[in-house]
């Protein structure tokens, strides 16, 4: 049964055609969201209730053409997720990704059963990528951490991972479950991040990292949450 609500909404941004229209006819049957075709060059009007997604073919917007196309979206779409289909490699991809705040990507020779499941994905706020990409991402992330971090607090990179979870508020129950390590283990290393940055508890630490590290602390849910998606 489709996991899906009828008033899931699928936006598919490509010129119109009869393979278009097969293909969102398809998606539409096997997902049981409402697929609309629109062009890149039409305007958004009368948005639907209910969960969107944007798809967009990369063979009809180029990569270095999605910036622009991106701030032309109404401001009540700037939470839409939105996903790339005909990306031809892994280059193309990490081009992709690079220019537009993509949650999805699909290759060219992608099956129309895993394009249908990425898109049950999205809809519910997962993120729909190849495994070879989510370890290039994951590989940034790790690299980000611990060239931006490191050298200015002293953090090892598990330690990054703590105070970051420490930051969006998860207890050490949680945090242990995330990193899959047990609840000692995380009490061990807050111990040794408080040292570190001469704070006695979490209020001082929650305080210390909005002073020192501010908004560009790197996303490690995000990037967790990548290691948890894959492609059958």
């Amino acid at each position: 049964m489709s996991s899906t609500t009828p008033t899931d909404t699928v936006y598919f941004i490509t010129e119109k055609s009869q393979q278009t229209q097969l293909f969102a006819d398809y998606i539409s049957e096997k997902t049981g969201c409402c697929i609309r075709t629109q062009s890149p060059s039409a305007t958004f009007t009368s948005l639907p209730s209910g969960n969107l997604l944007l798809l967009i073919d990369s063979d009809h917007i180029g990569i270095d053409a999605l910036p622009e196309w991106q701030e032309r979206l109404p401001s009540e779409m700037a939470k839409t997720p939105i996903a790339a289909l005909n990306i031809r490699n892994l280059d193309h991809a990490l081009e992709a990704l690079s220019c537009a705040q993509l949650k999805g990507v699909f290759y060219r020779n992608e099956s129309l059963d895993v394009i249908c499941k990425g898109i049950h994905a999205l809809l519910d706020g997962d993120l729909w990528m190849s495994r070879d990409l989510m370890a290039r991402l994951i590989l940034f992330y790790r690299k980000y951490q611990s060239n931006a971090f490191r050298p200015a607090c002293g953090l090892t990179n598990r330690e990054m991972e703590i105070i970051t979870l420490l930051s969006s508020g998860s207890s050490n129950q949680q945090i242990a479950e995330k990193l899959f390590v047990s609840e000692h283990t995380v009490k061990s290393h807050l111990y040794n991040i408080f040292r570190k940055i001469n704070v006695h508890n979490r209020i001082q630490a929650l305080n210390w990292i909005h002073q020192n590290l501010g908004p560009i602390l790197p996303n490690i849910e995000a990037a967790r949450s990548l290691q948890r998606q894959h492609n059958p």
